[in-house]
């Protein structure tokens, strides 16, 4: 006996009525919502005016932010802090929900955001128009998902079954950055393989601790480390070198590309800072690099890029002394 067969009419009859009852469903601002906290990518919603209306579970976790903390707020509020490749506050004409309110025409942008514990995070952001029934412009929708450069977990996992890693930051301890810097030169001493180290110091950490506690110092730490790991390649070594001080080894490197490092890490530093019992800790460091060069020898080596880091440390000092200055009231006497 033959299978029945279903009346094509009949068929195309019940798919619309399924079709109908679950967009029926949809309407409903609970299952849509569901359906957009289930998006592991970030999804926000604003009105014209930037204020956040809608934050789903994904912009949380890629954020630290929870719902409360970001709806009702407006994007000049400064609650989530934006960068561009440039390392400035990405506010203003080049802000792609800037672009899109003035355009109206859905935008892509490279962008850093800062993460609730205070180090930058790498996102590709997609901005769109939001329309009425009428075609008006009611408000913009963002999503965006982080940039991963590569993941070290299994790496980290191992060095710590080993006792190689920092227990404050999680980035590799002195002693195995001092073996990994030694088998570096060892390399460019035998097949002349270019490389260049980079030391970062944390600006004030003696200070921060003293008026913050051990806690808050420790935490700039860490914010400073994410910031240097979210910089790097995947082939580049970052590692604990001094109590305030970082050394990134960085392979196949010569001259100009350490030096462009350098720069770029200025700039994403910029990005960083720490709310610390509602106080914004001010995160600066000072870098200085130095690539390897024929003769040379590890101690060497570092004394040319402890000599630039302390370069960059005085002109860090006389640049906050000018600031300080300069926003002193005029007194007379």
């Amino acid at each position: 006996m033959g299978r029945l067969k279903l009346c094509p009419f009949l068929a195309d009859k019940s798919s619309s009525s399924v079709s109908n009852r679950l967009m029926s469903e949809l309407q409903d601002p609970e299952i849509f919502q569901t359906i957009l906290d289930s998006l592991q990518i970030g999804v926000s919603m604003a009105d014209r005016n930037g204020k956040v209306l809608f934050w789903n579970q994904g912009a949380e976790r890629l954020t630290g932010y929870k719902p409360h903390d970001v709806i009702g707020r407006a994007c000049r509020d400064n609650i989530l802090p934006q960068c561009n490749d440039l390392g400035c506050a990405a506010c203003g004409a080049t802000c792609p929900f800037t672009r899109t309110l003035h355009e109206g025409k859905p935008q892509e942008a490279k962008m850093q955001l800062r993460h609730r514990d205070g180090h930058p995070i790498h996102i590709l952001m997609r901005v769109a128009p939001v329309r009425n029934s009428h075609g008006s412009m009611i408000g913009i929708t963002k999503s965006f998902d982080e940039q991963r450069f590569g993941s070290d977990r299994d790496r980290r996992h191992s060095l710590a079954a080993h006792g190689c890693v920092d227990d404050t930051t999680g980035i590799p301890n002195h002693d195995f950055t001092q073996f990994h810097l030694s088998e570096n030169f060892a390399s460019f001493e035998r097949y002349q393989l270019p490389f260049g180290i980079i030391a970062i110091q944390v600006d004030r950490l003696e200070y921060l601790r003293s008026a913050y506690g051990k806690q808050a110092g420790d935490a700039v730490l860490r914010v400073v480390a994410q910031t240097m790991k979210n910089a790097f390649r995947p082939s580049d070594f970052l590692g604990r070198w001094a109590e305030d001080q970082f050394l990134t080894i960085l392979i196949n490197c010569g001259d100009s590309g350490v030096e462009q490092t350098w720069a770029r890490i200025r700039k994403m530093v910029t990005c960083a800072g720490l709310e610390w019992w509602s106080d914004q800790l001010l995160v600066t460091t000072s870098v200085g690099y130095a690539t390897a060069q024929s003769g040379d020898t590890i101690e060497s080596l570092l004394n040319r890029a402890q000599t630039s880091l302390q370069q960059s440390s005085a002109k860090q000092a006389a640049a906050a002394a000018s600031h300080s200055q300069a926003n002193q009231p005029n007194s007379e006497i």
